[in-house]
C-alpha cells in the first residue's frame, strides 16, 4: 500500500513535538488518533519507523530515512495545495507567449524575471518567430498572447501598443558600401542583401530592396554575425547594434532613401478568451502599465 499523507503528517509532529501528546495537541487530534496514523503508517511500509522502548520514542534508522522522504512529499503536497489555490484565484496553469525575434528580448526576460520574483505558480512558455511566423505559430499553438511587429488584425483580438523600435541599415566598415557618402537602390543592387526568413514561409519583409541575391538567416544574431563579416547589408534593430555602430565594427549605410525605419509593436491577445492574471501581469509589465488598446 501506498504511504497516506495524513500518516506521514502524524510521524513529522511526533518526531518534530517530541511524543504523541504534543503531537496531538499540534494537529489538534485526541492522542490515540495520532498513535493510530503512525502505526497503520508502519503497517503499510511494513518497516518499524519509531523505538517505543524508551520514555521518549525516538526514529529508527529505517524511520530516519524513511521521514526524509516523507516530509519531501509532505513539502510537495503543501506546494500543490498552495498552486491549487492560486489557479482557483484566477492564474492560469499555462501561458504561451509568441515574440517576433525582430523585437528586444531583453524587455520581455526582464518582465518574465519580474513574475518570477513574484512567485506565480503558472508555466510560462516563450516562443520566437519571424514576421507572419508570429501569428501563424499563435494561432497554431492556440497561444495567449503574441508581441509581433505587425499582424492580420480581426474582431476578435485585442491589440496594444508597446515602445517604439528602430531599425538601421547595416554593412561592415570592410564592405564596399561602408564608405560611400551617398548609396542608391541601383548599388544596393549590386550586393548580397541579408534578410531574416519569414518562418510561416508566406513572403518577405517589406522592407527588402528587392535586389537578386539575397541571403536568409535563422535569426538576427545570426544576421548581425554575418553583416560583421562583410558577407552583405541588412536592417538591424538598433537595440542589437548600438555598440558595434558606437565602436565601428558596424557602419550605417547612407542609402539615399532613407537608412532608418521604426515601427510601433503590438500585444495580441484573444478578445473572446480574456487573459488570466499571469497574462494580465506580463500584459502590464511589457505595455507599462496601461492596458489601452490601438484599436486594430
Amino acid at each position: 500500500m501506498r504511504p497516506d499523507i495524513d500518516a506521514i503528517n502524524a510521524l513529522d509532529a511526533v518526531v518534530r513535538h517530541g511524543g504523541f501528546a504534543r503531537a496531538a495537541t499540534a494537529l489538534n487530534r485526541v492522542q490515540s488518533a495520532v498513535s493510530y496514523q503512525v502505526e497503520k503508517l508502519e503497517a503499510q511500509l511494513g518497516v518499524q519507523l519509531l523505538d517505543r522502548t524508551h520514555h521518549r520514542v525516538h526514529l529508527t534508522p529505517a524511520g530516519e530515512a524513511l521521514l526524509v522522504e516523507g516530509r519531501r512529499l509532505l513539502g510537495q503536497a503543501d506546494r500543490m495545495a498552495s498552486m491549487a489555490r492560486q489557479f482557483a484565484g484566477g492564474w492560469e496553469p499555462r501561458l504561451t507567449v509568441i515574440l517576433d525575434g525582430i523585437l528586444p528580448l531583453e524587455t520581455t526576460l526582464r518582465a518574465l524575471k519580474t513574475l518570477a520574483e513574484e512567485k506565480v505558480p503558472t508555466r510560462v512558455q516563450l516562443k520566437v518567430e519571424y514576421l507572419g511566423g508570429v501569428q501563424s505559430r499563435f494561432e497554431k499553438d492556440n497561444a495567449d498572447i503574441m508581441v509581433v511587429k505587425d499582424y492580420v488584425g480581426s474582431p476578435d483580438l485585442e491589440a496594444h501598443r508597446l515602445r517604439e523600435v528602430e531599425c538601421v541599415l547595416c554593412v561592415s566598415p570592410r564592405h564596399p558600401l561602408a564608405d560611400r557618402s551617398r548609396v542608391t537602390l541601383q548599388e544596393l543592387h549590386e550586393h548580397v542583401e541579408l534578410s531574416v526568413q519569414d518562418s510561416s514561409g508566406r513572403g518577405d519583409d517589406e522592407h527588402m530592396f528587392g535586389g537578386e541575391r539575397v541571403f536568409y538567416l535563422d535569426g538576427f544574431i545570426a544576421k548581425k554575425q554575418a553583416l560583421r563579416m562583410g558577407l552583405g547589408f541588412g536592417w538591424m534593430p538598433r537595440n542589437l547594434v548600438n555598440r558595434e555602430l558606437h565602436s565601428g565594427t558596424l557602419r550605417e549605410v547612407r542609402y539615399t532613401g532613407g537608412s532608418r525605419y521604426s515601427f510601433i509593436p503590438l500585444l495580441v491577445h484573444r478578445a473572446t478568451a480574456p487573459l488570466g492574471r499571469t497574462g494580465r501581469r506580463l500584459a502590464q509589465l511589457l505595455v507599462g502599465g496601461s492596458l489601452a488598446a490601438h484599436g486594430e
